[in-house]
C-alpha cells in the first residue's frame, strides 16, 4: 500500500490555502483610529486599501500603501492582509508576505498558521521528492515554533484559546506531514494524535484536514515497523466511515487489508466499524483477535487428523514447514520410504543427476523449490527452468526451513505423443495435478 495524497478531500468542505485558518481579521480602521497615530493622507490609503471588495485590488492597495510608508506602524498588520489576499491566486507570493511577518514579529501567532498554511499549499503542487520534503520539514519547523509561542499580553485567555483552536491542528497535521512523509513513524503518529486531540471531536467526522489525517495516522501504523495493523484497521475504519467517495471506497481498501492481515478473515469486521463509527481513539477493551499462528494450524490438524496418512500432499508440506518437530516427525513417518508421483511441477533447478521443483501454491509462486529428486540414473534429456513435469520418486528425507522434503530413486516421466501430418512433434501439455490426498 502506498501513501495517498488527498489534498482535494480538503476540497470537498470548501477549503482554500488559507481558508481553514478561521482567524477573524482586525479592522484596519479601528486599529488606525484607536490606538496608531496616522496622518489623514496615510489613513485614507490604509482604508481605502482595506475597504477594497476583492483579493487583487486589496492587494494592489495595500502592496501601494506599503511602498508609500515601508515603516508603517501597521506594518505587521498589512503583511498579514497580504499574505491572505494572495493565498488564492499565488501561493509563492503569500508566502514571501507570510515569511516577512514573521520576521518582522517573531511572537505572531497568525502569522506562523498563515507561513505554515502556505507551505502546506505550495509543497502539494511539488512533484520532485527532495523539495517536496524540505518545504514540509519547513512547514514542520515553522509549526513548532508556533507551537512554542506565549499568549501576548494583550491578547485576552479567551481569545488565546481560541487562536489556538484553530492554530495548534494546523501545526500539529503539518509536523504530522513532514514526519510521515519521511518515514519517521513514530513522530506522525504523536502529531497526528495531538492534532485530533485538539479539536472537537465532531470536527474530526467532517470532510477536511481532520479527517484527511485520520488516515495519514492509519498508515503512520501501517507503515511502522513491525506494522500495527490493530490501530491501522482501527483509524483506517473510523476515516472510511465518515469520508465522502471516492475516499470512503480508497480508505475501505487499507482499513480491510490490514483487518485481514492481523485477524486472517473478514469475520467480525463489523464490530471494528462499529467502535470506531462512536470513537475517536480505540475504547478500553477493544481489540481485534489475532489469526491463527501457522503452529497452532498444524497443532489443530493433527489433532483433528486421525490417520495422518490421509493428509494431501499440500498439508503433509505445510506441517513440515510450520509444525513443531514432534508433529512434523509424526507427518514425515507416514511418507518415509513411499513412493508417489508428482505431476505439474515447476523445474526450478536442473542437472543430469537431480532436479529441484517448486509443488506448493507458495513454491510455485515464490519461485523456489520445495522438492529435491535424485534420479537413479542420469538423465539423457536435462528439462528447462520452468517446465512443467510428472516426476515419481521415493521419499527420503526433509529440512524445515526453508523447507526442502528429498526424494530418491526418482524417474522423470516422459510424454511421447504422435505428431499430426506436417506438425512439428511437440509433448503434450503436462496433466494438471489432482487435489487427491496421498
Amino acid at each position: 500500500m502506498k501513501k495517498v495524497v488527498l489534498a482535494s478531500l480538503l476540497a470537498v468542505a470548501g477549503a482554500g490555502p488559507l481558508a481553514h485558518v478561521g482567524f477573524a481579521q482586525d479592522a484596519a480602521a479601528a486599529q488606525a483610529g484607536g490606538q496608531v497615530q496616522m496622518s489623514a493622507e496615510e489613513y485614507a490609503a490604509y482604508n481605502n486599501a482595506g475597504t477594497q471588495t476583492t483579493p487583487a485590488a486589496k492587494a494592489a492597495a495595500f502592496e501601494a500603501y506599503l511602498k508609500a510608508y515601508p515603516n508603517s506602524a501597521v506594518k505587521a498588520d498589512v503583511l498579514q492582509q497580504l499574505a491572505l489576499a494572495y493565498s488564492g491566486s499565488d501561493v509563492n507570493k503569500a508566502l514571501d508576505y507570510a515569511d516577512q511577518l514573521v520576521a518582522l514579529d517573531p511572537t505572531n501567532f497568525r502569522g506562523f498558521v498563515f507561513d505554515v498554511s502556505l507551505r502546506r499549499a505550495a509543497s502539494d503542487a511539488m512533484t520532485d521528492a527532495g523539495a517536496k520534503q524540505a518545504a514540509l520539514d519547513k512547514a514542520a519547523d515553522a509549526s513548532t515554533k508556533g507551537l512554542a509561542l506565549a499568549k501576548p499580553k494583550d491578547v485576552s485567555d479567551d481569545d488565546w484559546t481560541k487562536l489556538k483552536s484553530a492554530g495548534y491542528p494546523i501545526f500539529y497535521s503539518a509536523i504530522g506531514t513532514a514526519d510521515l512523509n519521511k518515514k519517521d513513524n513514530a513522530g506522525a503518529i504523536a502529531a497526528f494524535k495531538s492534532e485530533l486531540g485538539s479539536v472537537p471531536v465532531a470536527q474530526t467526522t467532517a470532510p477536511g484536514l481532520q479527517l484527511q489525517d485520520t488516515f495519514f495516522l492509519a498508515q503512520a501504523y501501517y507503515t511502522s515497523t513491525p506494522p500495527d495493523f490493530v490501530n491501522c484497521t482501527y483509524y483506517a475504519t473510523r476515516a472510511m466511515t465518515y469520508a465522502p467517495e471516492p475516499y470512503k471506497t480508497q480508505f475501505s481498501k487499507l482499513a480491510g487489508y490490514c483487518y485481514r492481515k492481523f485477524h486472517g478473515k473478514d469475520e467480525g469486521y463489523e464490530a471494528v466499524v462499529a467502535a470506531s463509527k462512536d470513537n475517536l481513539n480505540p475504547p478500553q477493551g477493544f481489540g481485534i483477535a489475532p489469526a491463527p499462528t501457522p503452529e497452532s494450524i498444524v497443532s489443530d490438524l493433527i489433532k483433528t487428523t486421525p490417520d495422518l496418512s490421509t493428509l494431501a500432499l499440500s498439508d503433509k508440506e505445510y506441517v513440515l514447514q510450520n509444525g513443531k518437530a514432534e508433529d512434523a516427525e509424526k507427518v514425515f513417518a507416514t511418507i518415509k520410504g513411499k513412493a508417489v508421483k508428482i505431476p505439474d511441477a515447476t523445474v526450478i533447478e536442473a542437472t543430469p543427476d537431480s532436479l529441484k521443483v517448486a509443488v506448493s501454491d507458495d513454491a510455485v509462486q515464490g519461485k523456489i523449490a520445495d522438492f529435491s529428486f535424485n534420479f537413479k540414473e542420469p538423465l539423457k534429456t536435462v528439462p528447462a527452468v520452468g517446465d512443467k513435469v510428472t516426476i515419481s520418486g521415493t521419499y527420503d528425507a526433509y529440512t524445515q526451513s526453508p523447507v526442502m522434503i528429498t526424494m530418491v530413486d526418482s524417474d522423470l516421466e516422459v510424454k511421447k505423443v504422435a505428431p499430426k501430418a506436417g506438425a512439428a512433434h511437440r509433448p503434450a501439455p503436462a496433466a494438471h495435478r489432482p487435489a487427491a490426498k496421498k
